[in-house]
C-alpha cells in the first residue's frame, strides 16, 4: 500500500533559503555584494513569501517607470515647474494624460474633445461625461 507523507512546517521553523540565509549572513563580509545580497534577503524574507503567495503581483513596476520617464527626462526644460504652482499643474496634467492612455485614448483627440466641451459644462455629470473612462475612444474630430 502506498502511503503519503504530509510535512507541515511549524510557522517558527525556518524553511531552507531562510536557514541558507541565516547561516551565510555570518560567513561572509557583511560589507560585500554577496554579504549585501544575504543580508537583503534575510531581511526581507517574510516580504518575498508575501509576494509568492499573492501571485497576482507584477514582479516589476515597469509600467509605471515606462509612463513617467518623459516626464523625468524632460523635467529641467521645463520652467513653468520651478514654482509648486507650476508643478502641481504639471502634475495634474501628466496625471490626464496618462489616465487617457490607459484607457485607450487617442490622446489629442480626446484633449480635443475634452478641452472644446470643458467650458459648456455646467453639472457635475457634464464634467463627469469628459472624463476619459467615460468617453469613446473613437471621437469624432
Amino acid at each position: 500500500m502506498n502511503s503519503v507523507l504530509l510535512v507541515v512546517r511549524e510557522p517558527t521553523d525556518p524553511g531552507p533559503v531562510e536557514r541558507l540565509a541565516g547561516k551565510n549572513a555570518t560567513a561572509v563580509t557583511p560589507q560585500s555584494a554577496l554579504g549585501k545580497a544575504v543580508n537583503y534577503l534575510a531581511n526581507n524574507w517574510s516580504r518575498l513569501e508575501h509576494y509568492v503567495e499573492a501571485g497576482f503581483l507584477p514582479i516589476d513596476n515597469n509600467p509605471a517607470e515606462r509612463a513617467i520617464k518623459p516626464f523625468v527626462i524632460g523635467r529641467k526644460a521645463w520652467l513653468f515647474s520651478d514654482t509648486p504652482k507650476g508643478s502641481t499643474a504639471s502634475a495634474q496634467v501628466y496625471s490626464l494624460v496618462e489616465t487617457a492612455k490607459v484607457n485607450g485614448q487617442d490622446l489629442y483627440t480626446w484633449l480635443r474633445h475634452a478641452l472644446e466641451r470643458l467650458p459648456h459644462a455646467q453639472s457635475v455629470e457634464d464634467y463627469e461625461a469628459l472624463l476619459p473612462w467615460n468617453c469613446s475612444p473613437e471621437m469624432p474630430r
